[in-house]
């Protein structure tokens, strides 16, 4: 199939002295290596890579886990809220093959163990997404270059086991690297998320296996996947990302609009111009009630990091309103954020109570934790998801040791650290030991699950809204986000997997209509709950 082989898709970022630019190349023939070095494949690749989580393609998923509503400034998004969501509505398909296809090109180029490890974790990275979003794709047969263009499905489940041998593999190579003399290591240009150290990649490949056999874990019963548990196991002393060593990708983002934009992804997708204007998503999506309420009900200072507030001294009431949440306003200690629920179509009031106006507020849009500098890095993987998966994996017993009150708490550190929190160890001290909060050592697994869970979902926002999404999928967790309350949505439950993209209809049409009808509603992917 074209889409999957034919396109070697390139973004670099060639720094110089006094400038920066882009450039696209095409590779229209797969049987005809690129003749673009090993070094700007790997970071043209690995910018593709991070352009996705962080970008507007998973905005939905935004929508749907309780971090943003749309603007009720605007006509309603009836794909979003009312849930008319068809094969042409969202499509996260090709871009993946794109850069898969490019991580393939990156192993064709023989530059050695050290390349080839890097692109078998990044292939895992983005074919575990594919699995994610679409259960059943195209795996074992789209690779082949001019020889399938129709590719048929694999099982959703048959990749993962598979891609945790991947992963093996790449911690394979990279170990029998270490030490060589002849074993090329990538310039820190190239590698634009650990810079070559090959140390923290191997720790990336063994956290993406944690992640792999953790996302199994409803399956047999609710025991997980018994191989997948004992391939953990066994590379438990390599050791995960930790505070330290996110996977963050940075090919130097810098402040200009030339060619599309040069600031990291989320501020293109969510903040202002070099020159001041609104990005779309700037304009056409606010403050969520129920992930404000959220962080408002506990205290929590992210809440003014991950949406725009105002100080309560600017709030008539305020003071008297500390920690409450009243019509679509939400406090904490010193902040107002005025936010609407997923769904509605009437502008916030902004009431303190009823008939008072909060002064001079509009609804607000996203803080200073998720817009950065122009400059920031992207997370691909970061400390704080990994700490939480640490947390579940020490819980579940998949892995032998650890503290998982000690991860738990590390988890919240780490977001608090990543959305600016001013002194984040001592501010996620203190929300930690909130008996809401505080992690329960003596609890049930289920209750410590759901601990991690909701925490998790609090630190993914806004970058991580997919994996949110996955987790709500995996655990049910956090159990009380709210449907759309647009008219006519009637949703019987929350949406379960996004349809099918029409190009596949239309270029593979017998092999994707062998995957049956797909109910938004229905139709899990197979790790689901």
């Amino acid at each position: 199939m074209k889409k999957y082989i034919s396109v070697i898709l390139l973004t670099l970022t060639i720094a110089g002295s006094s400038c920066k630019k882009d450039f696209l190349s095409l590779e229209k023939n797969p049987n005809t290596p690129s003749a673009a070095s090993p070094d700007l494949i790997l970071a043209g690749a690995l910018k593709m890579s991070a352009q996705f989580p962080n970008s507007t393609k998973y905005t939905m998923y935004a929508g749907w886990i309780g971090y943003l509503s749309w603007s009720t400034g605007y006509q309603a998004n009836t794909a979003l809220e009312q849930y008319v969501i068809t094969s042409g509505t969202y499509d996260v398909w090709s871009d993946y093959y794109i850069n898969i296809a490019n991580y393939q090109a990156l192993i064709a180029t023989n530059s050695g163990p050290n390349y080839t490890a890097i692109a078998k974790i990044m292939e895992a990275y983005n074919y575990e997404a594919l699995v994610d979003n679409y259960n059943n794709v195209p795996y074992s047969k789209a690779e082949q270059g001019t020889g399938d263009f129709t590719p048929a499905y694999d099982k959703g489940s048959d990749i993962y086991i598979d891609l945790m041998k991947q992963l093996d593999a790449a911690i394979v190579l990279i170990q029998g690297a270490q030490g060589s003399a002849t074993a090329l290591i990538p310039t820190k240009a190239a590698d634009i998320v650990y810079g070559g150290n090959m140390g923290n990649w191997l720790k990336f490949a063994n956290t993406l296996k944690l992640k792999l056999a953790i996302r199994q874990s409803n399956l047999n019963g609710g025991l997980g996947n018994a191989a997948a548990i004992t391939a953990v196991k066994a590379t438990q002393a390599l050791g995960y990302i930790d505070a330290t060593n996110g996977a963050v990708a940075n090919p130097g983002y810098f402040n200009s609009d030339a060619n599309g934009g040069q600031q990291t992804p989320m501020v293109i997708a969510y903040g202002l111009t070099a020159s001041g204007g609104s990005s779309g998503n700037n304009a056409t999506y606010q403050a969520n009630a129920y992930g404000a309420h959220f962080y408002g009900k506990n205290n929590d200072p992210r809440l003014a990091q991950i949406y725009s507030a105002t100080s309560t001294a600017n709030a008539a009431n305020a003071t008297s309103l500390a920690n409450a949440s009243v019509d679509s306003v939400t406090y904490n200690s010193s902040w107002v954020v005025v936010s609407s629920p997923f769904g509605s179509n009437s502008p916030p009031q902004g009431l303190v109570p009823p008939a008072t106006k909060v002064a001079n507020m509009g609804p607000s849009k996203f803080g200073p934790g998720v817009l950065k500098t122009p400059g920031a890095g992207a997370n691909l993987l970061s400390s704080a998801e990994a700490l939480f998966l640490q947390a579940e994996g020490v819980v579940r017993g998949y892995l032998p040791t650890g503290n998982a009150a000690a991860l738990y708490n590390a988890g919240i550190v780490a977001s608090f650290t990543d959305d600016l929190v001013t002194n984040p160890a001592t501010a996620a001290a203190t929300y930690a030991a909130r008996p809401a909060i505080a992690y329960p050592t003596g609890g049930t697994l289920q209750a410590q699950i759901k601990a991690i869970i909701v925490q998790k979902w609090a630190a993914l926002n806004l970058y991580g809204a997919f994996e949110a999404f996955n987790e709500y999928r995996r655990t049910g967790y956090p159990d009380d986000i709210p449907l759309s309350i647009y008219s006519g949505a009637n949703a019987p439950n929350q949406i379960t997997r996004i349809p099918y993209p029409f190009i596949e209809y239309s270029t593979n049409a017998a092999n994707v209509a062998a995957e049956g009808t797909i109910d938004i509603f229905k139709s899990k992917i197979f790790w689901a709950k």
